[in-house]
């Protein structure tokens, strides 16, 4: 049986958020680091933690939960320090445990080393494999231990090359945060897959994967972490090394269509700018005769406000969305399914009764979810029911960091346009194509995106599975 968060939400999801602070004049930034985590809330909602240092050394809580459940004020009271980092996650290798969850804390002779990981490595079964022969005890299931092992193994070179050596043996997409030897340090794949985004505040300095997060702390931007650069913040200021060749940048185009927050900028470009810019080519490429243009909320609101404005037709609310229900819930029969979608979107049956609609999301991924609303909408009252979707047939599996199903599940993959069309019971269905994303975006050849096009930046495992790390 589907899981029933699937049922609730056929979206694609990110991996994680990560926050790093440096203020080491302050007594303690654990709760700003909470406040930067809220902002990236929507980036995992599975676990949450933080991790800080000060001359007593490191200290640090996770637990299962969204942020502000898992931090209570007697918690943050008790993570004091200037120098530390913090994770939201949501699980895409190794299952939905507190012993999972991030930061991870790793001990060694020369002190502690915290570290938290937004991302997914490709070849963490190979080098998990060869530590183990070496002797090391691994504590969890997820890749991002590989990481923290192989810089705690060479730490007697020194925390810079230590880092450094054990970035050059790991491979896949990374955006990394780690506080060692009184630094905090942020390290970014060589295809800057993951964003990192590097800003200062009258404490210091600050870290996070979105703009938004840096928003709330009060933190001005200065400006993206290079993909293959590594910075390393402490007294001196920022140092930047360049542990890397530069390889072609393939930032993950997903961020621009689902995952960033839409206030966020990335890359200099606006997150909320990218998706109307995506709905107007929308509009362009997949015109339809209409009398209303509604988005399936929240994700597709942008693409549908730019749709509407350069089709002429009317923008309105066709659906509400309850922003409180959970992802926990029991485990439905066939009946219940159709009740869960219901439970977390209601249609305004008086905006659609008697109308054509534009229905506008961002993506279709397994296609259950659309073709439940697609049918609420038509019993409701609508005449026709047109979607459009701001990105193009998710075709193929993610290996960087994105929870994405079996290519067998995926409804790009399996089906014609017309046929996906046919099997969520719409009028019509038309798709955003690559050129028109990357247009929207605005960043030709600085993309990846191989969820699309198959077209992956690095090679991949062989296993046709999002799972393929914890699957060894």
């Amino acid at each position: 049986m589907m899981p029933t968060h699937e049922i609730l939400d056929d979206h694609l999801h990110e991996e994680c958020g990560v926050i790093g602070m440096y203020a080491p004049e302050q007594e303690s930034i654990a709760q700003m680091l909470c406040f930067g985590l809220v902002a990236l809330q929507h980036r995992g909602q599975e676990s949450a933690g933080i991790a800080v240092q000060s001359d007593a050394g490191m200290k640090y809580y996770k637990e299962m939960g969204l942020v502000q459940e898992v931090f209570s004020d007697s918690v943050i009271e008790k993570l004091y320090g200037g120098i530390g980092i913090g994770h939201v996650r949501y699980s895409t290798t190794g299952e939905s445990y507190v012993s999972n969850a991030q930061p991870l804390v790793v001990h060694h002779k020369g002190g502690s080393i915290a570290l938290a990981h937004n991302g997914n490595l490709v070849n963490a079964m190979e080098i998990r494999d060869e530590l183990e022969d070496q002797g090391t005890i691994f504590q969890t299931s997820i890749d991002s231990e590989v990481i923290a092992n192989l810089i705690a193994r060479n730490f007697k070179m020194g925390y810079k090359e230590a880092v450094i050596q054990s970035l050059r043996l790991i491979q896949g997409s990374f955006a990394l945060v780690v506080v060692c030897d009184k630094k905090l340090i942020g390290v970014r794949d060589p295809y800057g897959l993951r964003p990192l985004i590097l800003g200062e505040n009258e404490e210091g300095y600050v870290l996070a994967s979105e703009s938004c997060a840096l928003d709330v702390v009060g933190a001005k931007v200065i400006r993206d972490i290079e993909p293959g650069e590594m910075v390393v913040i402490d007294e001196n200021g920022v140092e930047s090394i360049m542990y890397s060749e530069a390889c072609t940048k393939a930032l993950c185009s997903f961020e621009y269509v689902y995952f960033a927050r839409p206030d966020s900028d990335i890359e200099g470009r606006n997150v909320y700018s990218a998706r109307h810019k995506a709905g107007q080519i929308l509009a362009e490429d997949h015109p339809v005769e209409a009398d209303l243009v509604v988005a399936v909320p929240d994700s597709g609101t942008a693409a549908a406000i730019g749709y509407a404005e350069k089709s002429g037709i009317p923008f309105g609310i066709g659906m509400i969305k309850n922003k409180y229900m959970g992802r926990t819930f029991i485990q439905p029969d066939q009946k219940a399914r159709e009740l869960a979608v219901r439970l977390k979107l209601n249609v305004l049956k008086d905006n659609v009764r008697g109308k054509r609609l534009v229905l506008v999301d961002d993506s279709i991924v397994r296609g259950t979810t659309m073709s439940r609303i697609v049918a609420m909408l038509k019993d409701a009252g609508a005449t026709e029911v047109h979607v459009r979707v701001s990105s193009p047939p998710v075709k193929h599996s993610c290996y960087f960091g994105i929870d994405t199903p079996t290519r067998k599940q995926l409804a790009g993959a399996e089906k014609t346009v017309n046929e996906i069309c046919e099997m969520i019971g719409a009028d019509s269905l038309g798709y955003i194509d690559i050129p028109g994303l990357i247009e929207s975006i605005g960043k030709p050849g600085e993309l990846c995106s191989a969820c699309f096009s198959g077209r992956y930046p690095m090679a991949v495992p062989k296993i046709d599975s999002k799972f393929v790390f914890e699957k060894r």
